[in-house]
């Protein structure tokens, strides 16, 4: 019977899973045709090759914006990791009041303040959903041992919620390279590119510029890097993980 509730399972989820692949692979393929064209203010099918790939190589703005979103990245994940975690392990301790503590450092969410406070909250509830699900039996083995609070915050539960950082990790990794309200909302790009980003680059072709086929080509250069992000997480956490235990 339950074979059979599987099947109807996926029988049922069968056509939002083959809409859902037909979209997105169709807008990948349309959007890679595309960038193989001159496209101006509307697509046409006006091959040129990789004339704008190679035009976007050459473009210092897109340099900047790649540079950029390396140095956010970095800031960003860092930033985010280390401060959600402390935010986890602080509302871990049962303090009173601890609802409206959640709520306040989850505001920002739909409020964006700032980069690192608005990831933050998204990686407290992810390491607190960790934490929480830590044996009680742990907690006081460390406490027979007399091991000091934080380093077994640090040396024993941080391995533990390694699953918790990776896919942490992985989706606000993703969410870097499509960075856009946020660099918007505070600075516009500016002064000048200075602060411009991919996402910035590619609406910035698509609407103000009226140059499809330039943002077509940067749109496929970020999906790349999103896949390249990607691949490897998913490679490991799906094939190599289950060999490994399996073996």
């Amino acid at each position: 019977m339950p074979l059979f509730r599987n099947i109807a399972s996926m029988i049922a989820l069968l056509p939002m899973i083959v809409i859902s692949l037909t979209v997105f692979v169709g807008c990948i393929i349309y959007s890679f045709v595309y960038s193989l064209t001159n496209s101006k203010l509307v697509p046409v099918m006006n091959y040129v090759g990789f004339d704008q790939y190679e035009r976007l190589f050459k473009q210092r703005k897109w340099d900047v914006a790649v540079e950029n979103i390396f140095i956010y990245g970095f800031v960003f994940t860092i930033g985010c990791l280390v401060i959600g975690f402390l935010l986890a392990v602080l509302i871990d301790q049962k303090i009173r009041g601890e609802s409206l503590f959640r709520t306040i450092f989850l505001y920002p969410y739909a409020v964006c303040i700032a980069a690192v406070w608005q990831g933050a909250g998204f990686v407290m509830v992810l390491m607190l959903a960790g934490l929480r699900g830590i044996d009680e039996d742990i907690w006081k083995s460390l406490s027979i041992e007399g091991v000091a609070k934080w380093k077994s915050y640090l040396f024993v539960i941080l391995p533990m919620l390694r699953p918790m950082v990776v896919t942490a990790i992985v989706l606000i990794a993703a969410g870097v390279v499509k960075v856009y309200d946020l660099i918007l909302a505070l600075t516009s790009g500016g002064p000048g590119y200075a602060t411009t980003t991919p996402a910035m680059y590619v609406m910035e072709n698509f609407f103000s510029r009226a140059n499809l086929g330039q943002a077509f080509a940067a749109s496929i250069i970020m999906f790349i890097s999103v896949v390249c992000i990607l691949a490897p997480w998913a490679f490991y956490e799906f094939y190599l993980r289950n060999k490994y235990a399996a073996n």
